[in-house]
């Protein structure tokens, strides 16, 4: 059915409902009055949504005595409502391959892991030299955001191959974040690096493992002098528009309202971040060397280290 939107019909009793998860590129003339008038901002669930939303999805599911809600909406922050509800039935199938009558905490961390990361690769077959540069270098960054005082502390570390990775290194989130200060965006950076600082460190080389941590790192250093105003040099200064065409192409069709001496001049500020970021990570790992061999060892024995094994490596 298409409804007359100009304003001046006289639609009484039509509501018409929209939603779209990219609001900046819509048309300002939908928002006008008289078109869609009320906006409604759902953003992801916090914690106590979590675990609401987490009581309704496991209504119909037999759970283990050692199953709590709570502990598992802690656990899952920035997970939607469909995240969580695919964590459960993840469990449920994985308690019915292992032959369980109820779907037990173990389940649902590995249906955590899984939703996030992807299933398990097991039968993709490495060499050993190729295992050890994903051992090291996911013990890389662990063993660097242990020392990072922002960052959340060490969930998994894992030299399996999970979806497109061929290692991960995760972390338990402690509460919900709605902002990042300058100090948590500079210790991401180093955390991030962390994997590429040990494989040059220990293996006197460098892979195409550390693309997507370069690429992260990159983007949260370009931002921070170009959108938060965390550049002493540059200043408190927005760069560019904040907008980009989703249909032309992100970064092709982003407006540029700067000149070629103040994009040298971002380019400068961007590195700075990035090379005293890698400095940190290397001081670390150097500073914790002997951590980092004995990470990397049990990885290469286990294949995993929980988090609760990762602390007591660092006496806890």
């Amino acid at each position: 059915m298409l409804v007359e939107m100009d304003g001046f019909g006289t639609n009484e009793g039509v509501i018409v409902l929209a939603a779209t998860n990219r609001p900046d590129v819509l048309d300002k003339a939908l928002l006008r009055p008289g078109r869609f008038d009320r906006q409604i901002v759902v953003s992801a669930p916090d914690v106590l949504a979590r675990e609401q939303i987490l009581e309704v999805h496991s209504r119909k599911k037999r759970l283990a005595d050692d199953v709590d809600l709570k502990t598992i909406a802690k656990n899952t922050s920035g997970f939607s409502g469909a995240d969580l509800e695919n964590v459960l039935n993840e469990a449920a199938l994985l308690a019915a391959r292992r032959d369980k009558m109820e779907i037990g905490m173990a389940e649902i961390e590995d249906a955590m892991i899984k939703v996030t990361m992807g299933p398990e690769k097991k039968t993709r077959v490495r060499s050993e030299k190729e295992n050890k540069l994903v051992a090291y270098h996911e013990a890389g960054h662990a063993v660097v955001s242990r020392f990072l005082p922002t960052q959340d502390a060490v969930h998994q570390i894992s030299i399996v191959p999970r979806g497109m990775a061929g290692g991960y290194t995760m972390y338990r989130p402690t509460e919900d974040k709605s902002f990042m200060s300058k100090s948590e965006m500079e210790e991401t950076i180093v955390s991030l690096l962390g994997g590429r600082v040990a494989e040059s460190l220990i293996l006197n080389d460098i892979s195409t493992g550390a693309s997507n941590d370069i690429e992260r790192a990159s983007k949260i250093a370009r931002d921070m002098v170009t959108k938060y105003g965390m550049s002493d040099t540059i200043g408190a200064i927005m760069f560019g528009s904040g907008q980009e065409e989703v249909f032309l192409g992100r970064d092709f069709a982003q407006s540029k309202n700067y000149s070629e001496e103040t994009a040298a001049v971002i380019d400068v500020e961007t590195k700075k971040i990035i090379d005293k970021a890698y400095k940190k990570a290397e001081d670390i790992l150097r500073e914790n060397i002997d951590k980092l061999h004995i990470v990397a060892n049990i990885l290469l024995e286990k294949e995993k280290i929980d988090g609760e094994e990762f602390d007591q490596i660092f006496g806890e």
